[in-house]
């Protein structure tokens, strides 16, 4: 069954708004209590089906990326520490899948729906939606309702994660997609984040204190 909604739509200048972050943590949180779908996504596997795919059948991918892999190898041992149940997870919600209609905010498209940590959902999010750090911050505390240093880190090696995993899906779209879309420059800009992000300082502390409790 397809519905329409009425409401606006979000797009990355709204989440800056006062009140927004707390109710996309509400939101995440209402989906992420509901009931569990069929399927899991983990964008672990998700990115060596990636890479496979790439590799077949020959599709370039970007300077440095394959070098990326041992930090990327390191978020997921880090993950794995502290690893929560999955929960059900949207893993898509880029800012146009977030329509408000005056009282309640609705999370759409569920092509990536699964079965997921719930850190993925809230690093997805932030990345996808160009938050900035004291957002994330904002984002994860509401989403708890208080501070929890692990779970910042969680949500931010996530961050990192999704854009290493989603720029080779950007690449294969780049090379067989039909659609009048800038998938290369799309791509590039993930792995670009993602690089900035595993080559940083930063991102010793945040193996460190996403394996530790608060």
């Amino acid at each position: 069954m397809i519905g329409y909604l009425v409401g606006r739509t979000y797009d990355n200048a709204s989440f800056a708004e006062a009140g927004v972050l707390p109710r996309v943590a509400d939101a995440c949180r209402r989906l992420h209590a509901g009931p569990r779908f069929t399927g899991d996504f983990d964008m672990f596997a998700r990115q060596a089906r990636y890479l496979r795919t790439v590799h077949e059948r020959g599709y370039p991918v970007h300077d440095g990326y394959e070098e990326l892999d041992e930090a990327f190898q390191r978020a997921r041992r880090a993950l794995a520490v502290r690893a929560e149940p999955t929960v059900p997870c949207n893993n898509d919600l880029l800012a146009g899948n977030f329509v408000d209609d005056g009282e309640r905010l609705w999370l759409i498209d569920y092509e990536y729906s699964g079965n997921n940590d719930a850190c993925f959902e809230l690093g997805n999010t932030s990345t996808e939606c160009d938050l900035d750090a004291d957002q994330v911050e904002e984002l994860v505390t509401a989403y708890d309702g208080r501070h929890r240093r692990s779970r910042l880190a969680r949500v931010r090696l996530q961050a990192l994660v999704s854009a290493y995993g989603w720029s080779l899906w950007g690449v294969i779209q780049a090379s067989a997609s039909s659609l009048d879309f800038d998938f290369d420059t799309w791509a590039a800009e993930r792995c670009e984040k993602a690089a900035r992000g595993f080559t940083s300082d930063r991102f010793e502390t945040l193996l460190e204190e996403a394996t530790r409790g608060d």
